[in-house]
């Protein structure tokens, strides 16, 4: 078994990526670091490393624990790398979206006027200055 294997191998090997052209793709975006610093594709992985990759809004981190050449089942994944991945970051996929989308049935067209205005209607009724999260329990027991 060697001792190094090349990054975008390895990410791809361990199931980060669907197919190993995506992984190479990831490191020329500078998408994947290996301690920190950003990866080109032919970068060697040794065992020890750590090996970040930024997947949306979230940044995985895995410690590389075996070398690992050719694509593996998931199960044996945690086997060759340890998911070091902050909750935080895991919190951020869960994240409501700062969007809103108002779902029209496909092939619905374009919306006539009277649509047009009930969804400015709702969006004049979103006050987005206020705190999602904020209790307002505190506010009622006062008024009591």
């Amino acid at each position: 078994m060697a001792d190094s294997v090349r990054i975008d191998k390895y990410v791809w090997a361990i199931r980060l990526y669907k197919t190993r052209s995506d992984a190479t793709e990831a490191c020329n975006g500078n998408k994947v670091q290996l301690n920190g610093a950003p990866a080109k594709p032919s970068k060697a992985v040794k065992i020890g490393d750590t090996i970040s990759v930024r997947k949306g809004v979230a940044l995985y981190t895995f410690k590389v624990l075996q070398i690992a050449e050719q694509r593996m089942g998931a199960q044996k994944v945690p086997e060759f790398a340890e998911n070091l991945t902050p909750q935080s970051e895991l919190d951020k996929l869960r994240a409501p979206h700062e969007t809103f989308f108002v779902r029209r049935d496909r092939g619905a067209g374009r919306p006539t006027k009277k649509d047009r205005r009930e969804m400015d209607a709702i969006w004049d009724g979103i006050d987005f200055s206020a705190d999602p999260f904020e209790d307002d329990s505190e506010d009622e027991e006062e008024d009591v």
